[in-house]
């Protein structure tokens, strides 16, 4: 397959895109796969971190290049040829989408130029401690800045992440848009994985130690009712830095009511929702978090550590609690008395927080500043009449946060 002469309205750049999965790569394929049901001509551009993907390929509309790996430094990708071929592609687009952090963004930028960049801004770069990762994420910092520096527009999750952010001052002097990560709608999955009708509170996401699943299996653990369960799901097979299993799994030790699951996708994650009465976010590090904004529009309510950008979606809906990060005690009263809310109130709140956080409606506000951008650029020719708008949700996304 060649698109070697193919024009974009749109390249989003990114290190990791499908196979692998995280809330940077859900929010990015739902916005490019989105885009492109809405008439747009969209080109992904990412590493080939799994050797088994083609270089090139369509999926969903989308045409998705992928540059060859030569190694990795803790979550970051060696590929030289990666910024080259990005930029090559970007020129030949009427706008580039980049996601930050990327190690390869002030490379890019430059390159890329004359196209007018968007930069999503996820998160500011969280690794564990450790010599070699403050050196990556001074690195991942000097990047970003000089990223932003050269964009002609800068999203972030929610106001909150964007003030909390070491890059605020230079966010705030660009047009600046909090657009919440686009959200889908995962009610009417069965309750496949109950045992029971005891309290059953759930994790989704990958298994790392920033997400603080160990705090969680503690907290649990004072929860004494033998029919309760933990159910524990996500990626930590090919996870990018390392998975923290290990360590959990010593957290649970005999305590045969905590399951881990594994990974899930499509109707697995569905049927997940629906069998948990309370959601858990523990993380260390958190900028949104979409697996716990999918959970409230299922009517799910969530405790999630109080960190600027992840407390977002319980501070918009009030479903949830907010507690300090590391702290066991807090959330296993936060989980008590999460699991008493009535159904009738849950079903409120999952309205509000669907009208919130709807995939529609985030991909209407980034089109919105696509335009924007664009037309403020000069652009030309840039995107054909729009077809009919279907459906972006994608049954084999998996959504992490």
């Amino acid at each position: 397959m060649t698109h070697a002469r193919t024009r974009y309205d749109l390249t989003v750049a990114l290190t990791y895109y499908l196979p692998y999965m995280s809330g940077v790569t859900h929010t990015a394929r739902t916005v490019a796969e989105g885009m492109a049901a809405r008439g747009w001509r969209v080109a992904v551009v990412t590493s080939q971190h799994d050797r088994s993907t083609p270089r090139r390929e369509t999926i969903a509309g989308v045409d998705v290049y992928r540059s060859p790996v030569l190694g990795q430094i803790t979550r970051a990708q060696i590929s030289p040829a990666y910024p080259v071929e990005a930029a090559r592609i970007a020129r030949r687009s009427s706008l580039l989408y980049l996601n930050l952090p990327m190690a390869e963004a002030a490379l890019l930028s430059r390159l890329a130029h004359p196209t007018p960049i968007v930069s999503m801004l996820h998160i500011d770069l969280y690794l564990p401690p450790g010599l070699l990762n403050r050196v990556a994420v001074a690195a991942s910092d000097v990047t970003s800045r000089a990223a932003l520096r050269r964009s002609a527009a800068v999203i972030t999750n929610s106001e909150d992440q964007a003030h909390a952010s070491k890059f605020w001052p230079l966010v705030r002097r660009k047009p600046f848009r909090a657009i919440p990560a686009p959200c889908l709608d995962r009610r009417g999955g069965r309750p496949r994985y109950r045992r029971g009708g005891g309290l059953h509170v759930g994790f989704l996401g990958r298994i790392v130690e920033d997400k603080g699943i160990p705090y969680l299996v503690r907290a649990f653990r004072q929860i004494t009712d033998p029919d309760a369960r933990l159910l524990i799901a996500g990626n930590h097979r090919d996870v990018m830095g390392g998975d923290n299993l290990a360590d959990i799994r010593a957290e649970i030790g005999a305590d045969d009511r905590i399951h881990v699951l594994g990974e899930l996708r499509g109707q697995e994650i569905d049927d997940f929702y629906a069998s948990i009465d309370v959601f858990a976010l523990p993380s260390l590090a958190e900028s949104f978090g979409i697996v716990q904004a999918e959970a409230m529009m299922c009517g799910v309510p969530s405790v999630t550590s109080d960190l600027p950008g992840g407390r977002y979606p319980v501070l918009a809906t009030r479903f949830g609690t907010l507690v300090p990060p590391r702290d066991p005690d807090a959330l296993a009263g936060a989980i008590r008395r999460l699991a008493a809310i009535p159904p009738d109130v849950r079903e409120a709140k999952a309205r509000e927080a669907r009208a919130l956080f709807a995939a529609e409606r985030g991909l209407d506000a980034h089109e919105e500043l696509f335009r924007l951008v664009r037309d403020r650029a000069g652009a030309t020719g840039a995107v054909d009449p729009p077809r009919p708008r279907r459906s972006v949700l994608a049954e084999d996304v998996e959504p992490r946060s």
